[in-house]
């Protein structure tokens, strides 16, 4: 089995776009729901390829909502840490978006 990504320029422009306008807006608040888009972003465009060449779409079932209480717990961790925390969250992100993905 392989995967195969299908991600366009522009979606990713646009993606980024939006971003940039509401962390400027709530003052950088914003960056700490980004990585749930983010992984939501990538994992909903890939596909899993099998052996007979059959594409089957992964789903990422988390919303921005889901678990504000990891945004929050990880917000303090970042504001302690003058920001290292938030490498350490980005990757925490993606385990809990990997294992909330199905593949249809």
């Amino acid at each position: 089995m392989r995967l195969r990504a299908d991600v366009a320029i522009f979606d990713i422009v646009g993606h980024l776009l939006i971003w940039l306008i509401l962390s400027v807006i709530t003052l950088g608040i914003a960056l700490f729901f980004f990585p749930y888009s983010f992984s939501k972003f990538i994992i909903n465009r890939t596909y899993v390829i099998d052996e007979a060449g059959q594409e089957r779409k992964m789903d990422c079932d988390i919303d921005l909502f889901s678990d504000l209480g990891h945004v929050l717990l990880w917000f303090i961790i970042s504001i302690l840490t003058l920001g290292i925390g938030y490498i350490f969250y980005f990757y925490r992100v993606w385990n809990y978006a990997l294992n909330n993905t199905r593949i249809n």
